[in-house]
């Protein structure tokens, strides 16, 4: 998110984005491994996150959650594949809007774990 925060910081927007969709994805991925589950190989948000919800046992509030915050979770994995093999342009509100997403994900996954115990 550092990354993100830096590149956001200089205006370059589509790269802040790209930098909070790897740092959300590797947020998720982190997650699953001190859950002790490995990861598919897959770079898609929901899947991660719904993967965790699963294990966490609490499936229903992940998927209302993806559900509510679909536009989102889909602007992130288009800047993976954007950043990747097509040029595009974020806007400033396009990624303050998408950082506090990732924020929004984080302290939700982390509230989360923490009913689990």
């Amino acid at each position: 998110m550092d990354a993100a925060e830096y590149h956001y910081s200089k205006g370059d927007y589509d790269l802040a984005i790209f930098n909070m969709e790897q740092s959300l994805q590797l947020f998720l991925k982190a997650k699953l491994l001190e859950c002790g589950l490995e990861f598919p190989k897959t770079h898609t948000l929901r899947k991660l996150f719904l993967l965790l919800g699963e294990y966490l046992e609490l499936k229903d509030e992940f998927e209302q959650f993806v559900r509510k915050r679909s536009i989102e979770f889909s602007s992130l994995e288009d800047a993976y594949i954007t950043a990747r093999y097509f040029p595009r342009e974020f806007e400033r509100d396009e990624a303050e809007r998408l950082k506090d997403f990732a924020v929004e994900v984080e302290e939700f996954v982390r509230k989360a774990i923490g009913k689990r115990g």
